[in-house]
C-alpha cells in the first residue's frame, strides 16, 4: 500500500503561523511551499484510496478494465522497490485534477466526458507509469481514448482503433515497454522523452540563470491537464517547443534577477506548464487548486509579460494549497464583488485569489520599473495593479465572510502593498493607469449593475417635464450586481495602451492598433491623444447604437480628457443610470436626445 501503510499512526499537516505569514507576504522561503506540496500529496492519496474503495465494489463501474484494486497493488509493488517514483506520480499535478474530477463524477453519479470506466481506469495508467519508471516487470490494461493511451509524466502512445473508447495492454519485460491492442503495437524508446513511431514523449524546458535552475514539463498530452474536463492532446510542433523554451529562459532570467526570493521558491510549486495557443494582444493564464504545481499559459514572446504570468499563477498555486489546509473565508458562492481583473462579478473566494495573484503581479512590475526607469509599460502595469489590488483589499477587508485567518492573510498582503501606493511613477504611465482603471470600472458598472426601475422612471419623467433637477433626493446605488452582462465588452483600450507604452510606442499603436480585437477608430484616437477626434468618433458610434457599453464609457473618457464636466462624470461614475434613462426616453415615439445630453443633465446632480 503506498505511503506508509505500516506507519504506527496517522500524521497531520501543520503550517506554523510564521510560515502562514510568510506566504501572505509572498516571501520566497521554499519551506512553506514544500509543506503545501506535502499536504497535497496526502490529499491525493486519500482521494485515490477512496475512489478505489468506492469503485471496486461494483464491476459495472470499471468493466471492461481490471478492478482498480489491481492498480493499487501495482503501486504498492513500486513503492517497495522505488518509493521515489510513487512520490513523483503523486506529485504530478494532473494526478490531483484527475482525482478531484473523478471523485465528483462518482459522488454525482454522472459519466463525464468519457464513460466512467475510462475515468476511473486512469488509475491503471498511473500505476503503469510508476512501474515503468521503476523498471519493474509488469502487465496491466489501461483505457484508450480516440486511439490515445496516456502514461502520465512519460508521454502518450497512439494505437490503431476505430472505437472511441477501448482497452490496451501495457507491459514491461526485460526493460522493453510495449503498449498494444489487437491490431497495433507501440514500443517505447529507451529515452522516454524522445518521440518514436506511435510515441510522443512529455517534453521539458530546463532553464538556468546563474546557479538557479527551473525545470518545467511542457505537458501538451495529459488528458487531465485542463481546468474543468479531460482534453485530447494538442501536440506542439518542434518550432513551437523551442519558442517556448526560449521565452521561458528569458522570463526565468528576469525573475532570478528582479525577484530572487520568489525565484527561490517557485520551482517548489511550479513544475508543469500547459502551453496554450497565442491570443492576440493578450497572455491569458489559469490554474486550479486541484492541480498543484501546474499552470495553463498562452504563448507570448514578451518575456516580462510571461514572467508576470508565472508569478501570477505561482500565487494561485500557493493559495490553492493553503486553502486545503486553512479556511480563509466562509463558503459564500454569491457573485457580489467587483474584481478589477475580471469582466464579471466574483464571489469572495475568487476575489481573494485575485488579490493574491495580482499582489504578485504588482511585485514583479514594481521590480522591473525600478530596474528599468525608462520602461513605460512596466511603470504603467505597476501603477495600475498596485491601485487596483489595494482598492480590492479595501472592499474585502471588512467583509464578514472572512475568517480570522483570512483577515490575517489579507493584512499580510496589505502590509507590503500599502507603502507601494506612495512610490513615485512617471506622470504619463500613472495618468494612463488611472484612466484604464476608470475605464474598467465604468464598463463593469454599465454591464452588471441595474438601477432601480423606479429611480430611472423618475429621472425620465423629470427630463420630459424639462426640470433642471429631478427632485427625488439622493440617487440610490444599485445594491447587488448581476452576473448576466448587459452588452459586450472587449477591454480593447487597455490593450491599445499597452501597445502605446510598449516597444516602438506610437508607431506600434499606428501599425498594430487596428488589429486589436474590438478596437474602434475612436479608441485608437483616444489612446493616441487625439481627444477631439475620439469625442467625435464616440458620438457617431452612440448615434448608431446608444446602448454600446464600450462607446458609452469611451465618450466619458474622451470628454474627461478635455475637461472634467457633468457628462463625463455621469458616464464614468453612473453609466448604468445614464443608459437606463436614455432607454426610457427612446420609447417616446422612437426619438430621444443624444446620450451625452442626458449624461450631462444627470451629472449635474450626481457625484
Amino acid at each position: 500500500m503506498p505511503s506508509g501503510q505500516h506507519a504506527p499512526g496517522l500524521g497531520t499537516h501543520h503550517l506554523p503561523w510564521p510560515d502562514f505569514d510568510s506566504l501572505a507576504r509572498s516571501e520566497g522561503d521554499p519551506g512553506p511551499v514544500r509543506e503545501l506540496r506535502a499536504a497535497e500529496r496526502s490529499r491525493r492519496l486519500l482521494l485515490l484510496r477512496s475512489l478505489i474503495d468506492q469503485t471496486t465494489k461494483s464491476a459495472d463501474l470499471f468493466t471492461p478494465l481490471p478492478s482498480p484494486e489491481t492498480a493499487w497493488e501495482l503501486l504498492s509493488r513500486v513503492e517497495r522497490v522505488a518509493p521515489a517514483q510513487i512520490e513523483l506520480i503523486l506529485a504530478h499535478p494532473y494526478t490531483g485534477s484527475w482525482a478531484g474530477y473523478t471523485t465528483r463524477l462518482c459522488r454525482q453519479d454522472v459519466t463525464g466526458v468519457c464513460p466512467f470506466w475510462v475515468h476511473i481506469g486512469h488509475v491503471h495508467a498511473l500505476a503503469a507509469a510508476a512501474a515503468i519508471r521503476a523498471g519493474l516487470p509488469f502487465e496491466t490494461e489501461v483505457p484508450v481514448w480516440q486511439g490515445k493511451v496516456s502514461l502520465p509524466t512519460l508521454g502518450m502512445a497512439t494505437l490503431r482503433t476505430d472505437a472511441p473508447f477501448s482497452v490496451a495492454r501495457v507491459s514491461c519485460r526485460d526493460g522493453v515497454v510495449k503498449v498494444e491492442n489487437q491490431i497495433s503495437v507501440v514500443r517505447l524508446p529507451a529515452d522516454r522523452i524522445t518521440d518514436a513511431p506511435g510515441w510522443w514523449g512529455v517534453r521539458e524546458a530546463v532553464m538556468w540563470s546563474g546557479e538557479r535552475r527551473l525545470a518545467i514539463r511542457l505537458d501538451d498530452l495529459d488528458p487531465y491537464r485542463g481546468l474543468y474536463e479531460p482534453l485530447p492532446p494538442r501536440r506542439l510542433t518542434s518550432v513551437e517547443t523551442e519558442s517556448w523554451r526560449t521565452v521561458l529562459g528569458e522570463a526565468w532570467h528576469l525573475l532570478t534577477t528582479l525577484l530572487p526570493r520568489i525565484a527561490e521558491a517557485l520551482p517548489e510549486g511550479l513544475d508543469s506548464l500547459v502551453p496554450d495557443p497565442a491570443v492576440p494582444f493578450r497572455l491569458p493564464s489559469a490554474s486550479t487548486g486541484e492541480a498543484f504545481g501546474s499552470a495553463i499559459i498562452a504563448y507570448g514572446d514578451h518575456a516580462p509579460t510571461l514572467a508576470a504570468a508565472l508569478v501570477h499563477e505561482f500565487q494561485h498555486i500557493r493559495l490553492g494549497g493553503l486553502l486545503h489546509l486553512a479556511r480563509l473565508y466562509e463558503d459564500d458562492p454569491r457573485e457580489r464583488f467587483y474584481a478589477p481583473w475580471r469582466e464579471d462579478p466574483r464571489p469572495i473566494g475568487g476575489l481573494l485569489h485575485g488579490i493574491y495573484a495580482f499582489f504578485g503581479v504588482t511585485m514583479f512590475w514594481r521590480a522591473l520599473a525600478a530596474a528599468e526607469p525608462d520602461d513605460q509599460l512596466a511603470a504603467f502595469e505597476f501603477a495600475l495593479w498596485r491601485a487596483q489590488t489595494w482598492r480590492t483589499i479595501g472592499v474585502v477587508r471588512p467583509d464578514r465572510s472572512l475568517t480570522p485567518a483570512g483577515r490575517r492573510f489579507v493584512d499580510g498582503v496589505a502590509e507590503l502593498l500599502e507603502p507601494w501606493q506612495d512610490e513615485p511613477v512617471a506622470p504619463g504611465p500613472a495618468t494612463w493607469a488611472a484612466a484604464a482603471a476608470r475605464d474598467h470600472y465604468a464598463a463593469w458598472r454599465v454591464r452588471h449593475l441595474r438601477p432601480h426601475p423606479a429611480t430611472a422612471e423618475a429621472l425620465a419623467t423629470a427630463w420630459r417635464a424639462g426640470r433642471s433637477r429631478p427632485g427625488i433626493g439622493p440617487l440610490p446605488e444599485p445594491r447587488n450586481p448581476t452576473p448576466v452582462p448587459d452588452g459586450p465588452w472587449h477591454d480593447a483600450r487597455t490593450d491599445l495602451l499597452r501597445l502605446r507604452l510598449g516597444p516602438d510606442g506610437e508607431a506600434a499603436l499606428a501599425r498594430r492598433g487596428p488589429a486589436v480585437p474590438g478596437a474602434t477608430r475612436a479608441d485608437i484616437d483616444w489612446v493616441a491623444g487625439r481627444t477631439d477626434d475620439a469625442v467625435a468618433g464616440y458620438r457617431l458610434l452612440l448615434s448608431e447604437e446608444p446602448d454600446d457599453p464600450c462607446a458609452l464609457v469611451g465618450l466619458g473618457l474622451a470628454l474627461a480628457a478635455r475637461s472634467t464636466g457633468p457628462a463625463s462624470r455621469a458616464l464614468l461614475h453612473r453609466p448604468e443610470l445614464v443608459r437606463a434613462v436614455h432607454r426610457l426616453l427612446r420609447e417616446d415615439n422612437g426619438t430621444a436626445p443624444p446620450v451625452e445630453s442626458v449624461a450631462g443633465w444627470i451629472g449635474r446632480f450626481t457625484n
